[in-house]
């Protein structure tokens, strides 16, 4: 979600930074801010009031906090873009597109799916990680939904959510046998009419 109204913090004296030291500087504020206060607490204002920036100059480089984030995971923006396309689709088939999608990013996908597999480990062991996860994974779901504000909506995409990074879980981590030998097709074919009727 994005800020659009955000006044210009106060910037720090002296030279003006250049493009990467401002962006090397929001990454840095923003990877400490998710780490002290969470996901949903951590707002653009606050991430660009630390880095010393405007919040316009945080939304220009990453665009919504959930690109922030995952630019501090370091997952390519591609896994996001994957998301909003599952929710372009029709609506009839938005359960196998968002499960398609959630299984291309930590599956298919070497380059998105080491950093997310990474995160995924360091929330078991990291509270505040785990945090982070489930909230990021749900405002994406949200976010494709369209429905913020909605407590319903919020509830679904929870447990969509839950389902979906629990099956990963099993899948990757855990190693529950049946979980971890079936194909994708067969995840597909039996996950996508549970997150179609949740979602």
């Amino acid at each position: 979600m994005s800020e659009p109204d955000v006044p210009p913090s106060r910037r720090r004296p002296g030279r003006p930074p250049g493009r990467r030291s401002t962006r090397d500087a929001v990454l840095a504020a923003a990877r400490a801010r998710f780490a002290a206060d969470g996901f949903a607490q951590t707002t653009i204002r606050s991430v660009a009031a630390d880095a010393g920036v405007d919040g316009s100059q945080v939304i220009q480089f990453f665009r919504s906090k959930e690109e922030l984030f995952a630019a501090v995971m370091a997952v390519p923006a591609s896994a996001l873009a994957r998301f909003d396309e599952a929710f372009e689709g029709p609506a009839e088939q938005r359960g196998e597109l968002v499960v398609r999608a959630f299984f291309d990013s930590w599956e298919q996908r070497r380059d998105e799916s080491e950093p997310l597999m990474a995160t995924l480990r360091g929330a078991f062991v990291n509270e505040r990680a785990r945090q982070n996860l489930s909230e990021f994974i749900q405002s994406r779901l949200l976010d494709g939904g369209g429905r913020h504000g909605d407590e319903e909506a919020v509830l679904r995409a929870g447990l969509a959510a839950s389902l979906l990074v629990g099956v990963v879980t099993s899948r990757t981590i855990i190693g529950v046998p049946a979980i971890e030998s079936a194909s994708l097709e067969d995840l597909v074919r039996l996950l996508a009419p549970a997150v179609q009727a949740i979602l």
